[in-house]
């Protein structure tokens, strides 16, 4: 068989979300914006002597770590997207960037318990007019950050071995720009936190509220980032990723007395979604038959189908 002759029945591997690079670009754009507001408020803290400003630019610098490994991880998974070292392609390293990101987080929710804690036994003196202002500046940063990472829905067209290709779109979330959302989110919350426990404290002399909310803010943080971790793991451990979706390729696959005996369903990359299925028969068809079948479902960007032949039966097709 000539190469040529055989280009109709080869395919790429590329299961990157149909927003890839809008997200890469956004996602860019607030680690550039994070890092400005860090090195402003780290430069005017040391030419003024405050340490509210130094303590929340190196917070910020938390952040911006966290947004840059987002960031390096669409540049890799968009630059990498041809390489066959990478057998279903580079569509998970937003979720390997969203599990790191995640990580970060719950030691952020750590830290900030651990400070509440220890001011709430030693307390300290409050500029009260500066740390508002602080938080006030911080808000605003994270608050167009957020703007700059909502979710526009990512939608896609399914690409992949069965060439069956959506007529639809259908949504699907890309976890490392969740987990970038989620990084300013949290940080917008603890400036509106914070701002709120400063003007309690300034205004009834209770010291202990801006800890005491510092604490309740830490474990919002850890909230979030335990549904990351959960949500991210899920896919790196390719845990079944839709029983609806495995329903409905059972019931358009079992007719005429054909049974799926196996079915693996994965996601591979925001809004991709692989399947390898095996089909017993005892009047077993070609494999692109069965894969006829499955067309127009919603994310199945990669099908590989194997048919048996019930015992004592013809020969069994070869996927």
């Amino acid at each position: 068989m000539h190469s040529d002759s055989i280009e109709q029945w080869t395919h790429d591997h590329v299961f990157l979300g149909a927003t890839h690079a809008h997200n890469e670009r956004r996602t860019w754009f607030v680690v550039a914006l994070t890092t400005v507001m860090m090195i402003g408020e780290i430069t005017a803290g040391w030419w003024s002597g405050s340490m509210a400003l130094l303590a929340d630019g190196w917070h910020m610098g938390t952040h911006a770590a966290a947004l840059g490994i987002a960031g390096l991880a669409y540049l890799f998974a968009r630059r990498q997207v041809g390489n066959a070292h990478f057998s279903f392609g580079t569509g998970k390293f937003g979720d390997l960037a969203a599990f790191a990101s995640a990580i970060i987080l719950a030691m952020i929710a750590v830290q900030v318990a651990w400070e509440s804690v220890d001011r709430l036994i030693h307390p300290v003196s409050i500029a009260y007019g500066e740390a508002i202002s602080v938080a006030v500046l911080g808000l605003a940063v994270n608050l167009t950050s957020a703007w700059l990472l909502r979710d526009d829905h990512d939608h896609h067209h399914g690409h992949g071995h069965s060439h069956d290709h959506d007529d639809d779109h259908h949504h699907h979330h890309d976890n490392n720009l969740r987990a970038a959302y989620v990084h300013v989110m949290a940080d917008a919350a603890t400036s509106v936190l914070a701002i709120a426990a400063l003007l309690v404290a300034m205004s009834a002399g209770w010291v202990w509220a801006d800890p005491a909310v510092g604490i309740i803010g830490s474990a919002v943080i850890a909230s979030w980032a335990y549904g990351l971790i959960r949500a991210s793991g899920a896919i790196l451990l390719d845990v079944s990723a839709d029983k609806k979706l495995e329903a409905v390729i059972r019931d358009r696959l079992e007719t005429k007395g054909d049974r799926v005996t196996d079915l693996h369903l994965w996601q591979v990359g925001p809004g991709h979604r692989a399947a390898v299925i095996s089909v017993v028969s005892d009047h077993p068809l070609p494999p692109a038959t069965y894969k006829r079948r499955l067309g127009g479902l919603h994310g199945l960007s990669h099908i590989t189908i194997e048919v048996e032949t019930c015992p004592h039966r013809e020969p069994a097709h070869a996927a």
